[in-house]
């Protein structure tokens, strides 16, 4: 019983550190007062909502705080960008 405390405190408590270093989506106004540091792109989603994920597990891989999409197409599979900021 003792070690299945331990990893469900082990899992909820990795899941509580990797929200503080996930990328956010930002508007136009909050991106203003950011600096852009570059972009990311990501294909093969099946999703918006996928696409989505991968350009923010992107955009925070490469040190961002924040991202906005700036664009998607679809040929069987979704692809798009994302200018990213800190």
């Amino acid at each position: 019983m003792k070690t299945i405390n331990t990893v469900v405190a082990a899992m909820a408590l990795s899941t509580l550190s990797f929200g503080v270093f996930a990328a956010q989506p930002v508007t136009a106004s909050q991106a203003q007062s950011m600096n852009k540091i570059g972009v990311v792109s990501a294909d093969g989603a099946s999703t918006l909502d996928a696409l989505e994920a991968k350009l923010a597990e992107k955009a925070a891989a490469a040190g961002a705080s924040g991202y906005s999409i700036t664009s998607a197409t679809n040929n069987n599979k979704l692809s798009g960008t994302a200018v990213i900021y800190k």
